[in-house]
């Protein structure tokens, strides 16, 4: 399989590329421009062989983000520009970490940092997204973003789970947009320093029927709630709640999935 890197500065791009040229080593690049401009820099793709070449050669100095396997994108970078703020809290973006998920290995996780500060943004975006997980001492605020799992610090993103670096630069630029649109919006909302913890994969096991049916696929009830604690399945999955006898949980389950981020109604 090939494999990509991507880099926290556009310059550090435009000299891998130099010297990849200057080399005579093939390479694809893929684009976050436009769309996703302001939280990406291009990604290079390099057949194993060439990689190694690289980066026991001419490349050594080069810093990267890290390697990981190039899965091919599941979805296009949009034509459309970023939307533009009269405020930005997030300053410039820097991708420093790529790497293989932890809990999925075919997928992605990625640290960005921020050259603003978007402390005093969390307590308003804490007011607004009621599924998330806030510790505004921290301040950290967790939410899940479809599959993704997505931390906001003051001066750094983390992104789980993410499909491929496009979808890692979208998970991105959701977040600047969510945080930017909120913080545009402040005047309107009440902040919320209330401290808001995801619930337990236990809390989860409470609302399912405990009759190990396997419909799911997964082993046990147990083993389900892990999965959906992990964002692995969905929780309309359990069919008994959902198309079978036990549809009385189904009101308590989506409820307690709701401080997942997650919406199955």
């Amino acid at each position: 399989m090939d494999a990509l890197t991507t880099f926290a500065d556009r310059r550090e791009f435009e000299r891998t590329a130099a010297l990849l040229e200057g080399a005579g080593i093939s390479f694809a690049v893929i684009s976050p421009d436009p769309a996703y401009a302001r939280v990406g820099c291009p990604a290079i793709v390099l057949s194993e062989e060439a990689k190694s070449l690289f980066v026991s050669g001419l490349g050594s100095d080069v810093m990267t983000s890290g390697w990981v396997d190039c899965r091919r994108p599941a979805t296009t970078v949009p034509d459309a520009p970023p939307r533009e703020f009269a405020e930005d809290p997030f300053g410039r973006v820097a991708v420093v970490l790529l790497a293989p998920c932890v809990a999925d290995a075919d997928r992605l996780r990625l640290i960005a940092h921020l050259g603003g500060d978007v402390a005093e943004a969390l307590p308003y975006l804490n007011a607004v997204l009621l599924n998330g997980s806030c510790v505004v001492a921290m301040p950290v605020l967790t939410f899940m973003n479809g599959p993704r799992m997505v931390s906001v610090f003051r001066d750094r993103i983390a992104v789980a789970k993410a499909a491929d670096i496009v979808d890692a630069w979208a998970a991105l630029e959701h977040v600047r947009v969510l945080v930017s649109d909120v913080w545009e919006r402040r005047a309107q909302i009440t902040p919320s320093f209330e401290l808001r913890q995801r619930p337990s994969a236990l809390e989860i096991y409470k609302r399912l029927p405990g009759t190990n049916c396997k419909e799911c696929g997964q082993a046990t009830c147990m083993a389900f709630a892990w999965a959906v604690w992990r964002g692995d399945v969905e929780p309309r999955q359990c069919a008994p709640v959902f198309a079978g006898q036990r549809g009385d949980l189904k009101d308590a389950l989506l409820a307690v999935c709701a401080g997942l981020g997650i919406d199955s109604a």
